[in-house]
């Protein structure tokens, strides 16, 4: 019997509306990972875009739920189920208001911290027991609503940094597959701007 992918999934929501915002940067980061990796995302399962590919001789599955962020448990349970794969073999990249823009951090387990698509997921799965990484987009300026930050782009200046931070995003998921979780902890955790 073949041994079940490793699932790496991105938040975000469908539609070009949404496609450069702060909340689809876990879609940047799975679109980043393809692209580098040479996995093509073209087909639709379980309410979500997906590849199938590998990294050295393990066995991937990218996945961008297309449920809107709300529902995202929907199609991470449905993945989870139909292809077996054990919880600490799935890992969900999403976006966090409360990191400063550009710092991962990568973690085993843990709460929602917020995050409306992480609590779908934790609520699914019934666990909170699997690997995430948060990508810091930071605290809105002044009295803006958080709400209302996610869906906007990122500013000029953070655009500069963005395509080597989605780089690292991408790498430090690579590290997760090929050489596992406490690797890419100790990697990849902290603030990428300050280094």
């Amino acid at each position: 019997m073949t041994a079940p992918p490793f699932l790496l999934v991105g938040l975000g929501n469908p539609g070009r509306e949404y496609r450069e915002t702060r909340h689809n940067v876990g879609f940047m980061v799975i679109d980043r990972f393809a692209r580098e990796a040479g996995i093509s995302l073209s087909r639709v399962q379980q309410k979500a875009i997906v590849g199938l590919g590998n990294v050295g001789d393990q066995k991937v599955l990218l996945a961008k739920p297309q449920t809107f962020m709300n529902l995202s448990g929907e199609s991470v349970a449905a993945l989870v189920r139909f292809y077996k794969i054990p919880l600490d073999q799935l890992i969900v990249v999403h976006d966090d208001l409360d990191l400063p823009f550009g710092t991962l951090r990568i973690r085993p387990d843990g709460g929602s911290a917020g995050q409306k698509g992480m609590q779908s997921i934790i609520s699914r799965l019934g666990t909170q027991q699997f690997p995430r990484m948060r990508f810091g987009i930071g605290r809105p300026p002044g009295s803006k609503q958080g709400a209302s930050y996610v869906l906007h782009g990122f500013s000029p200046e953070e655009k500069k940094e963005l395509d080597y931070l989605l780089s690292r995003a991408a790498d430090a998921l690579k590290t997760f597959v090929a050489e596992g979780l406490e690797a890419a902890m100790n990697r990849f955790n902290g603030n990428q701007l300050e280094k």
